[in-house]
């Protein structure tokens, strides 16, 4: 059996630890008040409002409406075109004692004054805030099943620290996402709560492979310490780890800066959610497991008995 670590290229995660429980116990603090203090500014998917779909003879300047939108007193309104570059659907905050027809027709007529094109009313709906209500209800359920199935295939997965470290992973990457969502003022949608999930996504999926390969490295090294078997075992997906990581940032970057208005909130998610995933899958899963004592011991596979093997030789 192969025994030799070459200790001299073995990068010393653990040695770093203590530091990056402070790092992280500072920001989980900062996020859990500012998600007290400053909550979540929910988008009009949760909040409700009114929607409203207009008509334009040529191509539609989106940058234009969301601007004479903003000049009249409708800065929060979501502006995006709705199947054709000529169709524009309009979401806008609910206002009380103003009536969806009423909003509709100043909307139509500020859009009719400040373009050389027609402008033609095509519906007018009202969402209300029970709907609203509604879909954050399901969203919170929604995240909430994902991370309790990743708990189940992760407890049947590995020993019991591994899979608490790898959970505990899970909750700081999702807690410091919303932390940053609140921090910010940042519009809080259905995109950005797929953005969530998918974090939680890749989060599970780089944890999985480091806390694979440090249970793989427990029963092939038999004479090394338990930080010693962990920083080799991180230090061994690091190229993986780093090679997905910067493939996948590049992309989001690019969403980030040239996608639009309409998924920034979705990139920014993503964006952050790779960075701080990858970083807990080093500083929180690993030394969380590494801290619980985590041994060759536990990772061992248990014998089975062979059957037969209690019986005497014949003579």
């Amino acid at each position: 059996m192969h025994e030799i670590i070459k200790t001299d290229k073995i990068i010393p995660f653990m040695r770093f630890r203590f530091g990056a429980w402070i790092f992280s116990g500072l920001l989980l603090i900062a996020s859990i008040v500012s998600l007290s203090v400053n909550q979540l500014n929910w988008g009009l998917d949760f909040t409700g409002g009114t929607v409203i779909e207009v008509g334009y003879e040529t191509s539609a300047d989106l940058p234009a409406i969301r601007q004479t939108l903003e000049a009249n007193g409708f800065g929060g309104a979501v502006v995006q075109n709705f199947g054709t570059q000529q169709d524009v659907l309009i979401r806008i905050e609910p206002r009380e004692g103003v009536k969806a027809q009423e909003l509709g027709n100043e909307i139509l007529t500020l859009l009719q004054q400040n373009s050389s094109d027609a402008v033609e009313m095509r519906r007018i709906e009202f969402v209300g805030p029970q709907v609203g209500d509604q879909l954050t209800e399901q969203g919170g359920l929604a995240m909430l099943t994902a991370l309790l199935c990743i708990l189940v295939y992760i407890a049947l997965r590995f020993e019991w620290r591994l899979a608490l470290g790898a959970v505990g992973a899970l909750a700081h990457d999702v807690i410091l996402t919303l932390g940053l969502f609140s921090f910010l003022g940042l519009e809080f949608d259905l995109t950005v709560l797929a953005a969530l999930l998918a974090v939680i996504g890749y989060s599970i999926n780089d944890t999985v492979v480091v806390c694979d390969r440090i249970r793989e490295n427990f029963r092939k090294y038999h004479k090394y310490t338990a930080q010693e078997t962990i920083d080799g075992a991180l230090t061994d997906t690091m190229s993986r780890t780093v090679v997905t990581s910067l493939t996948t940032i590049l992309v989001l970057l690019a969403l980030f800066f040239l996608g639009g208005q309409l998924i920034h909130g979705f990139a920014t998610a993503l964006l952050f959610g790779v960075i701080i995933g990858t970083y807990s899958s080093i500083y929180i899963a690993s030394s969380l497991a590494f801290a619980l004592g985590v041994s060759r011991e536990d990772l061992m596979p248990p014998e089975i008995e062979k059957e037969g093997e209690d019986l005497e030789p014949l003579p």
